[in-house]
């Protein structure tokens, strides 16, 4: 609720602090003490234009800050909050400032952090529900109707909702796994071409590797053959290097036991031979591994070719050629599967909507039902708020299927007829501002609604009544206040007497400065205010009495 108003240089105020309470709390003061200001004021923290207009002459700036205060923050200005990285920890008062130039700029903050104004706008229908002369939210917004009746006939509309997404997510669902199966299916016959090329070509992980491999042995057998042909030459035949190393090798062993150091010679020469051995089984292996075989060499480059070429065409390289072979095949498979699948996400789908509407037909009796008693309620307020003439009726029309949604079937609006004879018509196309207020106030009664605003304001709803019908007036909206806060800018001193706190508006002049002050009266300050309401200028005897007697029956 609202806890606290500080204005400075606002139009005709100055400087102003002040503070309510939960119940009711009345505004009074003679016309065109400024009561509209206050209004004004608060408006701007609640997102309202900022008019440069608005800032008291000879100042550069104006501002307001506003303080609420909750048990519990309302969901919808938490979820907003916490959109905009606002924290607000358990217990601590939302302060909302606003300031305003003279040249015509304005900020706005959040408990010190800075905001803008949109976000205000956001948040205000949960803080402030505003009825006055220009109304155009709150009760007359047509958008909100459904909700208000809902919980006036406390149907169910989370089952409903909860019904709503899963057939939609059902749908969802579907129309997915159609638009896959339709584009797969356009694609089956080149996939069938596709899989069946690398089924032909059986490409293997690593083959490209080994056939470049294969083919560069190749290419250098192909360069080197005429010096291994040179070199096997000089190692073959009986008069070849090595032929003749071995047959010295004879020749030494024969007479190697005549002297030691001819033992030593037939060592080394056997140690040559060995080697020379090696080299000649070494140059005739080079020699076989670079063969040269023009049909080979063909053939591997050929396949190099048909392996690289389908690689660009599935845009990979050619070792995941099979990877995309085992794709296509799933995907085919998929295919086939997704077929066989559709049908039951149809069945899915086609039950989740039956569940939807089997519930939604229930949640519009239960409305249908709760209108009945709603029209009714209204129409026992209406006779003691002196609209005894006036007609009230809760349309309810059933929408097409495109504009079903989680709310259910149904779009619900608050109509009204003044005259007799007069057609229905929606609640903010009354042209009398005092009986739109008394309208709402008696919709208002009539639903004992909770869960909507933390604050709710009547500004002069009591315009043009007065006895009987201001006194109804001021008890209904006691009673409305008795859960929460609302405050009331009146005229009527039956009303002001229902007030558990009672504020005074008024201006003063000094020389050619002008100011509005709003004071908090005590008890015989209250009977003063009433007296003066009741009698005008002059405040008599008897109205001083009869200012008693009203504030006594409350």
């Amino acid at each position: 609720m609202l806890t606290r108003l500080s204005i400075r240089n606002i139009v005709l105020i100055e400087a102003l602090d002040l503070d309510f309470s939960r119940g009711l709390g009345v505004l009074t003061g003679e016309t065109g003490a400024g009561k509209s200001i206050l209004l004004d004021a608060l408006g701007l923290v609640l997102g309202d234009r900022a008019d440069s207009g608005l800032v008291r002459a000879g100042e550069d700036k104006a501002s307001v800050a506003a303080s609420f205060e909750f048990s519990a923050l309302p969901p919808a200005v938490s979820a907003v909050l916490g959109d905009a990285d606002i924290e607000i920890e358990p217990g601590e008062a939302l302060v909302i400032k606003r300031q305003v130039k003279a040249d015509g700029g304005s900020k706005a903050s959040i408990n010190d952090q800075p905001v803008g104004v949109a976000l205000l706008r956001e948040i205000s229908a949960s803080l402030v529900e505003l009825h006055g002369q220009h109304d155009d939210r709150g009760l007359v917004n047509a958008r909100g109707h459904r909700a208000l009746l809902d919980r006036y006939a406390r149907g169910d509309v989370v089952g409903v909702e909860a019904a709503w997404r899963a057939w939609r997510l059902a749908e969802d669902a579907l129309a997915q796994a159609r638009a896959s199966i339709e584009q797969a299916s356009t694609d089956r016959d080149l996939l069938l071409s596709f899989l069946a090329e690398l089924t032909a070509l059986s490409p293997e992980e690593g083959e490209e590797a080994e056939l470049a491999e294969a083919r560069a042995t190749m290419q250098k057998g192909e360069r080197l053959s005429g010096d291994l042909g040179e070199l096997q030459h000089l190692w073959a035949g009986s008069d070849s290097a090595l032929a003749s190393l071995r047959g010295a090798a004879r020749r030494l062993d024969r007479i190697a036991t005549e002297h030691p150091l001819l033992a030593e010679a037939l060592a080394a020469l056997d140690r040559a031979v060995i080697e020379a051995s090696e080299a000649e089984d070494r140059l005739n292996r080079a020699a076989e591994a670079l063969t040269h075989d023009p049909a080979m060499l063909d053939r591997i480059e050929t396949r190099l070719f048909e392996l690289r070429a389908a690689a660009r065409k599935h845009n990979c390289q050619v070792d995941d050629l099979p990877a995309k072979a085992r794709d296509m095949r799933a995907t085919l498979d998929a295919i086939e599967g997704g077929e066989a699948e559709l049908g039951e996400l149809v069945a899915r789908a086609h039950e989740a909507g039956l569940h939807y509407q089997a519930l939604a037909e229930t949640l519009s009796i239960t409305r249908y039902e709760a209108s009945q008693r709603l029209d009714k309620a209204v129409a026992a307020e209406l006779a003691p708020l002196k609209l005894d003439a006036a007609r009230f009726k809760t349309q309810i029309l059933r929408l097409p299927e495109d504009r079903w949604g989680p709310g259910g079937m149904d779009a619900v609006e608050f109509l009204i007829a003044t005259n007799p004879g007069a057609d229905f018509a929606p609640l903010g196309k009354i042209a009398s501002g005092g009986e739109l207020s008394r309208f709402i106030l008696a919709l208002k009664v009539a639903l004992a609604e909770e869960g909507g605003a933390a604050t709710v304001i009547f500004d002069e709803i009591d315009r043009g009544v007065g006895g009987a019908v201001a006194s109804a007036i001021g008890d209904r909206l006691a009673r409305l206040a008795a859960g929460g806060q609302l405050l009331a800018v009146t005229h009527s001193p039956q009303v002001a007497a229902r007030g558990k706190t009672h504020y005074v508006i008024a201006k003063s002049s000094e020389g050619t400065v002008t100011r509005t002050s709003v004071g908090l009266l005590d008890q015989a300050g209250r009977q003063e205010e009433i007296a003066r309401m009741l009698s005008g200028a002059e405040v008599t005897p008897e109205a001083r009495a009869q200012a008693d007697r009203l504030l006594e029956g409350v």
